[in-house]
């Protein structure tokens, strides 16, 4: 591994011994969505930023970062960590394996470094210029994305359909009406399942730049691709197409593109 690589897997590393002791336990959460909607928030969610926070300004002191819970220091540096302590916080307070810490650093702008970790499940899935991997404890695996040619073999995802709004979720209907088996609720877990050739397609939309950024460089150095819905490199319109065949993004966009931003 690289060395952003190797310290991306350390924060998650220090991130999981903050949010393992508090999953399934007692700790409460706020609501931070307000009239908006719910948007949970825990001292799982708080803690883990903090401590990864303070490991970058101590390691990097000169990076940028950007985070849910703390917002942004620096984002125009060079270098830039972006963060999402716990990424699937309703999956958290339910007590579902499902939720990530999610991880990247982008350079000059472009997400290159990225980890999207599971600690309960022992996971950090990582990527980079040195390829992607699974890490299990002591165990490396390489992660690679399937073959699927045509949106009628996919296995597709999206976290909840209540995320699309107007045009976006008649859009999803049909690309799901399309596939052979769409599943729900693994919010940031689809995208690591995409990466190790066990799902072919995500859509998303109404995403931060915490939620998306992590998983394009492990799903593109597992041979995958992630674009808007224009089909253009993934921005801060929130609308994320993720595919392991790149043959998928067409067949996907014919009915996507019709409601991307």
């Amino acid at each position: 591994m690289t060395e952003f690589e190797a310290f991306a897997v350390d924060l998650a590393r220090d991130a999981a011994r903050v949010t393992l002791p508090l999953f399934r336990s007692d700790i409460g959460h706020d609501d931070k969505g307000g009239a908006g909607g719910f948007d949970p928030v825990t001292e799982a969610d708080r803690q883990a930023e903090a401590v990864i926070r303070r490991r970058i300004a101590e390691r990097y002191p000169d990076h940028g970062v950007i985070g849910e819970e703390y917002g942004a220091d620096r984002p125009d540096a060079e270098h830039v960590w972006v963060l999402d302590p716990v990424d699937g916080t309703r999956a958290f307070i339910a007590g579902l394996p499902l939720w990530t810490t999610l991880i990247a650093l982008r350079t000059a702008g472009t997400p290159t470094v990225g980890v999207i970790a599971q600690p309960y499940l022992d996971e950090i899935f990582v990527g980079g210029p040195s390829g992607a991997r699974l890490l299990r404890g002591e165990t490396e695996t390489p992660l690679a994305v399937r073959a699927c040619e045509r949106l009628n073999d996919a296995v597709i995802a999206t976290t909840d359909p209540d995320i699309f709004t107007g045009s976006e979720l008649g859009a999803w209907t049909q690309v799901r009406a399309a596939a052979r088996l769409a599943r729900l609720g693994c919010d940031a877990y689809a995208y690591a399942m995409l990466a190790a050739g066990r799902i072919d397609l995500v859509a998303e939309a109404g995403l931060k730049p915490w939620d998306w950024s992590a998983l394009v460089p492990v799903i593109r150095a597992a041979g995958g691709a992630v674009v808007n819905w224009r089909g253009q490199a993934p921005d801060d319109g929130g609308q994320i197409l993720a595919v392991g065949d790149a043959r998928l993004i067409d067949q996907a966009l014919v009915t996507l593109r019709r409601a991307a931003l």
